[in-house]
């Protein structure tokens, strides 16, 4: 369990080095720092392609040859990130390392086949705990490099760390053959059918797209206003995936709580704190201790809404888990593009009013579709009653 976690660590991480990197890029370059703002957008693009046309090998191929495959393939496209010579194609390259970082969710699926169904949640938590903190210290990896050096050095070293964890996966790793396996065509025509056919698939996707679009606003934009305002560089902006990183410490207890008192309870606590922790950064982001407070409680919530929106989702089908994880990620890293590419509009156009308000509409609508979801208590009642008078 805790390699996968580090698996999914190195996996995940590919995708978040650019964000604070976006203003040296720029310099690079010579173009504004809203066209590198495109760089993040096309990485999680790329994730979200690589979710869609990757994942659902799991179902399909035997898991550790495709997951060394995939950690090659990350590895030849951050060093092609290092040395292209202009902005469209450091897109195009950007693209293709969101692609093959989608291994992380290859890994992923696995940890709740080796647990019962009562510690699913822990045992999601335990593993996401090694993804969040790929997500967040992959920024303060990367900011503190390129203040030592050039923010090609970036990319160079994780190249190297990707292709090192090639014979990793093997020496450590068992053969992991599918659990019922499908043809590829099969498997993909199959995403459509769970989409349809499962609403607790479909909610949990939306409140997790939603959640993860508010995330993506405030990262996406970090290193603009600690330039403004701060006149910091990308070290430091880096350097806050490590305040982040604190709450990972809540992904195992989340899991637990998620099995304890279900998963919608969770959400509802998880939404709750990243409203608040815009209405922090809203009011007290131009003053650093208010700037901490909100990077802590975004990370926080953002983290107990995911683990429990995977934690019901993992227990609609064991036998299609990748699969489910497919159409689950897809939506939610197509949440991140949007939050990506909107909030450098927010910002060119309002700056931190702009960013703080767009990612409130995002969290208000996860909240909307959580009260309106028919597994709410009340909703539930009302469907007992109804099947009671049925009966009658």
């Amino acid at each position: 369990m805790p390699f996968l976690g580090f698996a999914c660590c190195i996996g995940v991480s590919s995708i978040y080095f650019n964000q604070p990197l976006l203003l040296e890029m720029a310099k690079t370059f010579h173009v504004t720092p809203a066209h590198t703002g495109f760089v993040a957008v096309a990485t999680q693009i790329g994730y979200a392609l690589g979710l869609f046309l990757l994942v659902p090998l799991g179902d399909v191929v035997e898991r550790r040859g495709l997951m060394m495959r995939m950690f090659a393939a990350v590895s030849l496209a951050l060093f092609s990130v290092a040395f292209v010579p202009n902005v469209d194609l450091l897109i195009a390259a950007s693209v293709l390392v969101g692609l093959f970082a989608s291994v992380t969710h290859v890994a992923l699926p696995i940890a709740p086949s080796l647990v019962s169904h009562e510690k699913r949640g822990r045992a999601i938590g335990i593993v996401m705990t090694g993804l969040l903190l790929g997500i967040l210290l992959a920024r303060t990896f990367a900011g503190w490099v390129s203040d030592v050096s050039r923010w090609q050095v970036v990319f160079i070293t994780a190249g190297c760390i990707n292709a090192l964890f090639v014979p990793l996966v093997w020496k450590v790793m068992p053969r992991l053959e599918p659990a019922a396996p499908v043809r590829y065509g099969e498997a993909l025509r199959s995403l459509w059918t769970l989409f349809r056919t499962q609403p607790l698939l479909r909610e949990s996707s939306f409140i997790g797209a939603l959640a993860f679009a508010s995330f993506s606003t405030f990262w996406t934009t970090m290193v603009f206003l600690l330039d403004r305002h701060y006149g910091l560089g990308p070290g430091v902006a880096g350097s806050f995936g490590v305040l982040g990183a604190t709450g990972a410490l809540i992904a195992p207890v989340a899991g637990k709580l998620a099995d304890r008192r279900g998963s919608r309870y969770v959400i509802a606590i998880g939404l709750s704190i990243l409203a608040s922790s815009y209405i922090v950064l809203w009011f007290f982001g131009y003053h650093m201790a208010g700037l901490i407070v909100g990077v802590i409680l975004i990370d926080v919530g953002a983290q107990m809404t995911q683990i429990a929106n995977q934690t019901r989702i993992f227990g609609i089908d064991p036998g299609a888990r990748s699969r489910l994880n497919t159409v689950y990620m897809v939506i939610y890293f197509a949440g991140a593009a949007m939050g990506s590419a909107l909030s450098t509009i927010a910002w060119v156009h309002f700056e931190w009013h702009g960013v703080c308000a767009l990612a409130l509409v995002f969290i208000s609508c996860a909240a909307l579709v959580h009260l309106l979801s028919p597994h709410t208590p009340v909703a539930q009642a009302h469907l007992e009653r109804r099947d009671t008078v049925l009966e009658a």
